[in-house]
């Protein structure tokens, strides 16, 4: 199944999965299909791996062009609400968002593009977060918006937050001048 939303771009990709008394089974990327379903040769230069404690928030992350990633995100373990917020200059949704479960019960990957700010909160211990990145990391280029910030108007379906001090100092969305 491959779900697109209102926000151009995002694409929810719902892997098919072989179980039996053994376990089960499914591929978890293949360039050819990927590229497919996107419409656009992808190439993917990083893959990252996180571990998060329950209400952990990571994001909303991004990194400034030249530098700008496209990610596709899963969860190996637990499960999360993940965030893509549209940065794009120009775009109808600008500053739109949408919001979709990831677990490793549902095997489901996120495309999120360039030009977006991803972030992610665990909905359990120890949720084990795995994305595959279109640029290298680079540290200047590293931009954030608060997870919180009420013109996002973001329901992350927690109380309270976990953080990063980088985090804690994120930026606000009316203050943000998109690199994109």
């Amino acid at each position: 199944m491959i779900k697109r939303f209102d926000i151009e771009g995002l694409v929810l990709i719902a892997n098919t999965v072989f179980s039996d008394d053994r376990g089960l089974f499914f591929e978890s990327f293949n360039h050819k299909k990927f590229e497919e379903i996107i419409g656009e040769n992808i190439d993917f230069v990083q893959d990252n791996v996180s571990v998060s404690k329950k209400n952990v928030v990571r994001g909303l992350h991004f990194q400034k062009p030249p530098y700008d990633q496209g990610k596709l995100v899963q969860v190996l373990k637990g499960s999360v609400i993940d965030i893509a917020v549209d940065l794009r200059l120009g775009s109808k949704t600008y500053g739109k968002h949408i919001s979709v479960e990831l677990s490793a019960e549902n095997n489901n990957m996120f495309w999120v593009p360039k030009g977006f700010a991803h972030g992610f909160v665990a909905l359990e211990e120890d949720t084990i977060f795995s994305y595959k990145c279109t640029n290298y990391y680079n540290g200047p280029s590293e931009g954030s918006l608060m997870w919180n910030d009420i013109d996002l108007d973001i329901d992350w379906r927690i109380k309270s937050a976990i953080l990063s001090k980088k985090d804690e100092l994120s930026e606000s969305f009316i203050n943000f001048e998109s690199p994109f």
